[in-house]
């Protein structure tokens, strides 16, 4: 094998690493948003009734609800990244077309910037201009892959996905349980799962994982509270 393509290889292997790490990442904040989000609601719930058809219908309609918010801000958000990303694209095409030298020494600016010599960085950035232009220009100026743009159909599911997953925890923990131990049971499986998702997302960031864990367990269970206390105080009020 020749050292341009190992070079290559080990390229795109770190480029895929990062890409599943990102996508990774992006899971376990969503299923941490939908642990946190359908514990306060289903937790609210039971402060106020005992009825576990009342707990479960608001649980899935809630479920339902933040797990088709989560694809829609989502697939928003990523199409219009992508719709930015294409804007991008073809202005760096056209400039590419109209002033090719301007944009030929733009390119080696940008390698002598990052530390190589004037002799050196005009060099690389002829021989990746001859290659593909607008992928040699559009990965230096914009951090941009023209033939990987984001999906957001992909994100879209991943989020919905994720969400769905998380909140079916407490879902399923308050479900089950006799009356007098729902809340408890609902707040352990919550603390285990937080706990997890803190774990997971500190590794992946390599983070402390200790303050990770501690930060996501703290802001479930202040959730849990303050809505079963709401709920308390409306299914007071209204009984």
């Amino acid at each position: 094998m020749s050292d341009t393509s190992y070079h290559e290889g080990e390229k795109h292997r770190r480029e895929d690493l990062g890409e599943r790490l990102n996508w990774l990442r992006a899971g376990v904040l969503g299923a941490n948003d939908g642990i946190v989000s359908m514990a306060g609601l289903v937790v609210g719930v039971a402060g106020a009734t005992t009825s576990a058809t009342a707990i479960l219908t608001a649980g899935i309609a809630g479920l339902v609800a933040g797990a088709l918010s989560m694809a829609g801000g989502e697939y928003v958000s990523v199409s219009t990244q992508r719709d930015t990303e294409r804007a991008a694209i073809r202005l760096e095409r056209k400039e590419l077309e109209q002033m090719p030298e301007e944009e030929l020494d733009e390119l080696a600016a940008i390698y002598q910037e990052k530390g190589l010599s004037p002799t050196l960085a005009r060099q690389v950035a002829e021989e990746l201009t001859a290659k593909d232009p607008l992928r040699a220009h559009a990965e230096a100026e914009l951090n941009i892959d023209p033939d990987n743009l984001t999906s957001p159909w992909q994100a879209a599911w991943a989020s919905f996905l994720a969400f769905t997953i998380g909140g079916l925890l407490p879902l399923v923990a308050i479900s089950l349980p006799p009356v007098s131990l729902r809340v408890w049971a609902c707040g352990a499986a919550v603390v285990v799962g937080l706990a997890l998702t803190g774990y997971i997302s500190a590794r992946l960031g390599r983070a402390r994982a200790r303050r990770a864990i501690t930060r996501n367990v703290g802001v479930g269970v202040l959730a849990m509270l303050v809505t079963y206390y709401v709920g308390v105080v409306f299914g007071i009020t209204v009984g």
